[in-house]
């Protein structure tokens, strides 16, 4: 059973961070490349980025859960792994329910991303937040290599 829930921790923990790295070196640029305009880039990455966000809570849930099961108490949540899946978790919450809903009703004011001058107080807004996002992914994942390297390191020798 624990060789079990082992797998079950690096599973969630690797099809997390390898999602991220997917969306962010293979999606979205060739989205932004081959897409004939920002706006319908925009509009996959709209598309697919909560997905992945999902995708991430339910593995950050299944990792923590395994690993409150592999040491039959709550303080699994203590382990330094552990701890970098609960910070992903809280970044992900705060680009999921609080960055990119605020991004979408600004992007409904404007109509056109693209097309709205960089001068703009809604486009301002706009490119803040999504710099704001672009840190928060890039936060995630850089926790995520983190609790990876510390849920090897937690093996038993």
């Amino acid at each position: 059973m624990n060789t079990f829930l082992r797998y079950l921790e690096f599973l969630a923990l690797t099809i997390w961070v390898g999602g991220i790295i997917f969306f962010s070196f293979v999606v979205a640029p060739a989205l932004f490349t081959r897409l004939p305009s920002i706006d319908e880039a925009g509009s996959v990455v709209g598309v697919v980025l909560p997905r992945l966000h999902w995708l991430g809570l339910i593995c950050g849930a299944v990792y923590l859960a395994s690993a409150v099961a592999l040491m039959r108490s709550a303080r699994a949540f203590g382990r330094v792994g552990a701890l970098a899946v609960i910070a992903m978790l809280v970044l992900t919450f705060i680009a999921q329910l609080g960055i990119i809903p605020r991004m979408n009703t600004l992007r409904a004011e404007m109509g056109s991303v693209e097309r709205t001058p960089v001068t703009s107080p809604l486009r301002k807004q706009f490119d803040h937040l999504h710099v704001v996002s672009v840190w928060l992914e890039g936060a995630v994942l850089l926790v995520g290599l983190t609790a990876i390297f510390f849920t090897v390191r937690e093996l038993p020798r």
